[in-house]
């Protein structure tokens, strides 16, 4: 299957469901504390998707081939789980970490972006964590431009998180994104420079490294869809979708609360 490149008409529409999708995650924020549990944290996100923004949350019932359909409008994933937490009962505690990954549709068309979220004060090991899986994320989207190949991002992320002492999950990468939750093409976070397709302007796909503390390898939990650490060491996971400009890129799922590019972005 062939990378879709999106119309000007169609870039807009994504600007418009990638700023939504940041919006639930600043609208959610406060309300990542000591005692709320992750399936309070999706009711609360569900309502505002669909009572606020009129957009439909596009995880909920979402069923790829092998897979039940996922229960709830978010995924939720807390300290050791890796990706695709399922939201449920248990209360969150101070000094756990938990991503929460929030895909919107809006008007037929995807936004897709997560964050990490600290629960009072992390460890030093998982602030470490958090704060250089950001810093892999926008290694790789600093690497986006015409002209470069997909290989390019991934080295280019596993090269920064390897060098302080983490690891990069690799059964699951970035996905090209649009009318459809997920095409082509697939965006490794790990590989060789000058490999993969090449990027072309209109191309549009998500950038989501997860890193691990530990080991790279992960498991299934028996509901179908968490993944986390066979080791048990912490996880994080940042995401972004990200345009193929005529000179570089453009962030399209950024609001008012998203936090700021690592300095050496704006450098």
């Amino acid at each position: 299957m062939s990378i879709v490149i999106k119309t000007p008409e169609e870039i807009e529409k994504m600007r418009v469901a990638g700023r939504l999708a940041s919006e639930v995650l600043d609208y959610i924020t406060p309300f990542v504390q000591p005692g709320i549990t992750t399936e309070e944290l999706d009711k609360l996100c569900h309502d505002y998707m669909v009572n606020v923004q009129g957009t439909v949350p596009a995880p909920l019932n979402y069923a790829p081939p092998g897979h039940t359909p996922y229960p709830k409008s978010i995924c939720a994933s807390v300290n050791h789980q890796v990706c695709h937490g399922v939201p449920g009962g248990k209360k969150l505690r101070a000094g756990d970490i938990v991503n929460l990954d929030i895909t919107v549709i809006k008007d037929g068309w995807h936004g897709d972006t997560s964050r990490m979220f600290t629960v009072g004060a992390p460890s030093i090991l998982a602030r470490r964590l958090i704060d250089n899986t950001y810093e892999c994320m926008w290694k790789g989207i600093q690497m986006v431009k015409p002209g470069i190949h997909f290989g390019d991002i991934g080295h280019a992320i596993q090269q920064h998180a390897e060098a302080n002492g983490f690891s990069v999950v690799r059964e699951f990468c970035g996905h090209g994104i649009g009318s459809k939750f997920h095409e082509e093409p697939q965006v490794l976070h790990y590989g060789k420079a000058g490999t993969g397709a090449v990027l072309q302007p209109g191309m549009i796909f998500t950038i989501e490294p997860m890193i691990n503390a530990g080991r790279r390898d992960i498991r299934m939990l028996n509901d179908g869809w968490t993944i986390v650490t066979k080791d048990h060491s912490l996880s994080a996971q940042w995401e972004h979708t990200v345009l193929v400009t005529e000179t570089g890129y453009e962030v399209l799922t950024v609001s008012a609360g998203s936090p700021p590019p690592p300095a050496f972005v704006a450098a």
